[in-house]
């Protein structure tokens, strides 16, 4: 089995990177396969609206790595995404993927698979919450199940990269996140044969 985690954070090593780590080690436990796509290390074009995915059932852009993660979320069981709070949203670069998926309207790759979200921002109540819900949202409208984690997803606050790390209950929370995550991937796929 296998679960993808992808950080929307354009930080190389930051805190959200981290949080998707610690999230994805119950899976490496298990012995699933676990991808892990951060968009550190990425590109995503934008969506140009042109509509001809809904002609050929493929986008025209094919000169970056979103070929990938369409592979990816075809052959994943489970996923984590994660995004740091920019201006109460997402990235642009993770709204740039979820755009992408555009092309999914009639697939729906990642339909009754199930998926955990991640959001990290600077202070309290700095739009973790509105993050979430894009993430989830996103989650909904390719057809997959939204996994809570203690409450909902993981709701973090940290700054600089790295503090997350002495932060000892959110790291417990990131792996409980995991836990929830790959006991409902494994219910379901043992349900499905």
């Amino acid at each position: 089995m296998k679960v993808i985690g992808i950080s929307g954070s354009p930080r190389k090593g930051g805190n959200t990177e981290i949080l998707v780590r610690h999230t994805l080690e119950p899976f490496r436990e298990a012995g699933w396969e676990v991808s892990e796509f951060f968009l550190s290390e990425k590109s995503i074009k934008p969506c140009v609206g042109c509509d001809s995915c809904r002609k050929t059932g493929s986008c025209k852009i094919k000169d970056d790595d979103m070929g990938y993660v369409y592979d990816e979320f075809s052959s994943c069981d489970a996923i984590v995404i994660g995004s740091p709070v920019y201006y109460r949203n997402v990235t642009a670069q993770l709204k740039a993927l979820f755009d992408r998926c555009y092309v999914f309207s009639e697939k729906r790759p990642l339909d009754g698979k199930v998926g955990g979200a991640i959001a990290v921002g600077r202070g309290e109540g700095a739009g973790q919450s509105i993050v979430l819900n894009i993430i989830y949202n996103f989650y909904l409208s390719c057809g997959a199940i939204c996994v809570p984690g203690i409450l909902n997803g993981l709701s973090a606050r940290a700054d600089k990269c790295g503090d997350i790390l002495d932060q000892e209950k959110r790291l417990q929370q990131a792996r409980f996140l995991g836990e929830n995550i790959l006991k409902y991937a494994t219910l379901i796929k043992g349900y499905h044969g």
